[in-house]
């Protein structure tokens, strides 16, 4: 089962995080089989942390809590709060499989956050922008609550068009960028 993860950051807590950085990435090398992506997310400066996206690929929905939970910038207190969905990796690959790398251009991670007919189903057109693409699910993976996008595209504007407008009660859009060891 695929869930994807999303943990905010408290405004306060970069140096905190920073603190932390090796503990986060131990931590997530035990589940490095299981990662579809991961990356963290910026404030509009485009330097300051603002969240961390996983979307792992765990037995049930309590292994996708434990991971959520245990995980150390959240015992910590880095984050002020964590999106916890199933997910289906449309696509179908990870994030290391995106043939753009993991550098070139700008990068996204899009929520849409739903409720009633599923909507954006069907993965837009240009796929080779994609990085990851699929629906927002409830733990049983019956009701489509909203749909995850990571993507390459030229500005903010852009990534907010993959979703259709008007079907969703929200739209996030965050800055993101490839995560792991450097």
């Amino acid at each position: 089962m695929e869930f994807l993860c999303y943990h905010r950051d408290r405004s306060d807590s970069n140096a905190l995080r920073g603190e932390l950085i090796e503990d986060h990435w131990s931590y997530m090398d035990g589940y490095a089989a299981e990662l579809i992506a991961r990356g963290p997310t910026f404030a509009d400066d485009g330097e300051t942390a603002s969240g961390s996206l996983h979307i792992v690929d765990l037995p049930d929905p309590a292994a996708a809590r434990a991971f959520a939970f245990d995980e150390p910038n959240y015992q910590a207190g880095v984050y002020r709060d964590v999106l916890l969905r199933r997910w289906h990796n449309t696509l179908g690959r990870t994030m290391w499989d995106f043939p753009g790398g993991p550098t070139d251009g700008n990068r996204y991670l899009v929520i849409g956050l739903g409720a009633g007919e599923a909507a954006d189903i069907v993965m837009p057109p240009d796929k080779d922008e994609l990085i990851a693409y699929g629906p927002l699910l409830s733990d049983d993976g019956t009701t489509w609550l909203g749909t995850a996008v990571l993507l390459r595209a030229p500005d903010q504007a852009a990534a907010r068009a993959v979703l259709v407008p008007g079907r969703y009660a929200d739209i996030e859009v965050h800055d993101w960028e490839f995560g792991g060891r450097r």
